[in-house]
């Protein structure tokens, strides 16, 4: 059938599972009928529409390809069936999947004729996953993981093992046949007159699996995707998780630049036995305040779907679903909040009704908690909020069910609307036992968790009175701000700068040094509290980080509000010596843990003191000069240039402190905007700075301890005041 092009016009009825295609043109709507309408069937219209099945033709979406062929291993392994699973990353851009399942079905479905092979690789919404008793609960629902990934491929090559052979069958996007010659670029011979699984090998006694070999099409995808190596280790680490005793190996042969695999092939492999309580621990970052808490349970609810009989009607069918829930929980001592939730293992990423429910739970939980201990925790009349009770949680969410109802194929929302109240339920009873608990140990968790959550209640309460305030305080209400501020006269917050100081000696002379216009000074006593260890209420009790948090204006923890912040720019100042530095590490991890936005914003500088001057003589010609060296080797190179000169050099004077420089000295080289030199604090990769934070400063000594022997032989013993 001919299709003449057309103007584009509104089609208002489509029967299902077909879908139409309409061109643009200036014919009139007069010659518009039935005949140009182009039908597009099967697996025609997966590349004809590739974004409908897997998000994106970029790497996102050639990932998700990956994720559906993998997806079916992981549902063998979900079902009891299959302890390994091999992911190869070839170096011909091809990718390969292997499991010990019980392998796809190679007999003959009836209705279609072909076996179960072409049926899973061809078919459109056909699989085992539809209630047919193959498996109780699995990833999958639509049917159509395998087929789109086939329709999309250039070369796709599929082996099963099953009754002592191995059994094999090749496609050509989509389309079956056989290859002869390797690569997708071979020739290629499709079937005519009927198709052939062809039996290609033995396998060996009791052994059943599948492979999947394909190649993506590069006509679909863009040129420059390719899959993401750290992604799949990542969720391979994560279904390993999932799946206690799974035993996942991921093989990179490509040999990319940049990549693990650079130098020749790499395999990471992972099993857990833990589950999702090893899984939590693992995305915990932050010292406890609780255990790992497991909420189990399980409910059953009733839903109407719609059932082929075997005249070939679809008959609507009440069933009864039972839905398994696993809650694996802690909180910790920050305020981040980092909450997985998975649905038969497949993650679900934007959430849905189960992590609704397990919101739910909690909210209701603590706040009846709060009111019961009302009067030891000094709640008053007010109300806990949902992010006081998740700052600090970490908690991986699990719920197992027989055909979950997902919104769009990528599944990343569950929709099942009666997991909701399930999980509810669970979480709630399971939850209200452990804080209720007259155990020892779990009465005394409860109550500093219990604590931490007013905490949190009190500090967004205090930050929403604040900016009911004005940002700045007008000459009647300055006493409110800390006494030992020395603020500045400025209220352009664009122009203003706060310099945090270590001791009193260094604010004197910093006051003689500063512009009083724009310069503000906050001195410091000592070393502040440690608040990678310290709880959100012992941090707030401190009176130097209390002032720090004050003076800025913006809040602190999930309330802070980066725009509130009274000063352009924080400029911590200490010496330049291992204390200074100590001193300066405190205060970056104060700022980490409760002003992060500042400085991810780019607001956040160390100020560089020099640590030695040097006098030149004038000779000659030469008039005397004044140098400022910042390191041992700069001084020194900089002292033997001036003597291969012939010229002559005073004594040079060593910095100890901030105090040692006289105004002049420090507005030159530390305050004066067009002389010093600052170094921008950035989180250019939080993760990170985050695990580094937590070994230098976190309660684990032991990593610690093994750090500093390790580091030992870089010390530079000139450094240090002794």
């Amino acid at each position: 059938m001919s299709v003449r092009p057309i103007s584009l016009l509104k089609i208002r009825h489509r029967p299902a599972g077909v879908a139409f295609v309409v061109s643009r043109s200036t014919a009139s709507k007069d010659e518009y009928s039935a005949r140009h309408l182009q039908v597009l069937e099967g697996l025609e219209a997966v590349r004809k529409r590739p974004g409908m099945y897997i998000g994106s033709t970029d790497g996102r979406g050639l990932m998700h390809c990956l994720w559906e062929i993998i997806d079916n291993s992981v549902d063998e392994a979900l079902a009891g069936v299959g302890e390994r699973i091999d992911v190869i990353l070839h170096g011909d851009g091809s990718v390969e999947v292997r499991d010990r399942g019980r392998g796809i079905p190679i007999d003959i479905e009836p209705r279609t004729g072909l076996t179960g092979v072409e049926v899973a690789m061809t078919k459109l919404h056909a699989g085992g996953k539809f209630g047919g008793g193959s498996y109780t609960a699995s990833g999958g629902l639509h049917g159509v993981g395998a087929s789109v990934v086939n329709a999309l491929s250039s070369r796709l090559d599929i082996e099963v093992d099953r009754a002592g052979k191995t059994y094999g069958m090749s496609f050509r996007r989509g389309e079956p046949g056989i290859f002869k010659g390797e690569g997708p670029d071979a020739p290629f011979e499709p079937f005519v007159n009927g198709s052939e699984l062809r039996v290609v090998g033995k396998a060996k006694r009791g052994v059943t699996g599948t492979r999947t070999r394909y190649w993506a099409d590069p006509h679909i995808f863009m040129k420059d995707a390719e899959f993401d190596y750290e992604g799949l280790v990542g969720r391979a680490r994560q279904t390993s998780f999932l799946i206690p005793g799974l035993e996942l190996a991921i093989r990179d042969e490509r040999r990319l630049p940049n990549t693990p695999g650079a130098d020749g092939p790499h395999e990471e492999t992972f099993k857990h036995d833990g589950g999702i309580s090893e899984f939590t621990e693992f995305l915990a970052s932050d010292p406890a305040v609780t255990e790992v808490w497991r909420l189990e349970g399980t409910g059953t609810f009733t839903e109407t779907v719609p059932v082929l009989d075997d005249q070939g009607h679809m008959t609507p069918t009440e069933v009864e679903r039972e839905c398994g829930v696993d809650v694996a929980l802690r909180w910790g001592t920050g305020y981040d909040t980092k909450v997985r939730s998975f649905v038969n293992i497949i993650a679900t990423p934007k959430g849905g009704t189960h992590l609704a429910g397990f919101e739910q739970a909690l909210l209701k939980v603590f706040r009846k908690q709060l009111e019961v201990n009302a009067r030891r925790l000094k709640v008053g009349n007010d109300k806990v909020d949902k992010d006081d009770i998740l700052a600090g949680l970490t908690a991986v969410i699990t719920v197992r069910l027989a055909e979950p109802q997902f919104e769009g194929q990528t599944k990343e929302v569950l929709g099942t609307s009666a997991v909701r109240q399930i999980v509810a339920k669970v979480v709630e009873t399971e939850l209200t036992a452990r804080l209720t608990s007259t155990k020892r140990d779990d009465k005394a968790q409860s109550a500093l968790l219990l604590d931490k959550v007013v905490a949190e209640m009190k500090s967004r309460i205090s930050a929403r009175l604040h900016k009911e305030t004005q940002r700045r305080k007008t000459a009647l209400e300055s006493s409110s701000l800390p006494g030992k501020l020395k603020d500045c006269r400025s209220t352009d917050v664009s122009r203003t700068e706060l310099f945090i100081v270590e001791g009193d000696s260094a604010l004197g002379t910093g006051m003689a040094a500063r512009n009083s216009e724009y310069q503000a000074l906050l001195p410091i006593r000592g070393k502040i509290l440690n608040v990678q260890k310290a709880s959100v209420g012992d941090m707030l009790k401190n009176a130097e980080c209390a002032a720090i948090i004050q003076v800025i204006g913006a809040g602190s923890g999930r309330t802070f509000d980066v725009d509130l912040a009274r000063y352009g720019k924080v400029i911590l100042m200490t010496d330049a010596d291992v204390d200074g530095a100590h001193i300066r590490t405190l205060l970056l991890t104060l700022f980490f843990r409760y002003m992060r936005p500042l400085v991810e914003a780019g607001r956040v500088y160390a100020a560089m003191p020099p640590l030695h001057r040097i006098e030149v003589a004038a000779s000659g010609r030469a008039k005397g000069e004044v140098i400022y060296t910042y390191t041992e080797d700069q001084m020194r190179k900089t002292i033997g240039d001036f003597q291969r000169k012939g010229r002559t050099i005073k004594q040079p004077q060593r910095y100890k402190g901030l105090g040692e420089m006289d105004a002049d000295q420090l507005a030159e080289t530390t305050m004066e905007p067009r002389h010093r030199t600052l170094r921008r604090v950035t989180l250019a990769d939080a993760e990170r700075a985050e695990t580094v934070f937590e070994l230098l400063m976190g309660s684990d000594v032991a990593p610690r301890k093994e750090f500093l022997v390790s580091s030992a032989d870089q010390l530079d013993t000139e450094r240090i005041d002794a």
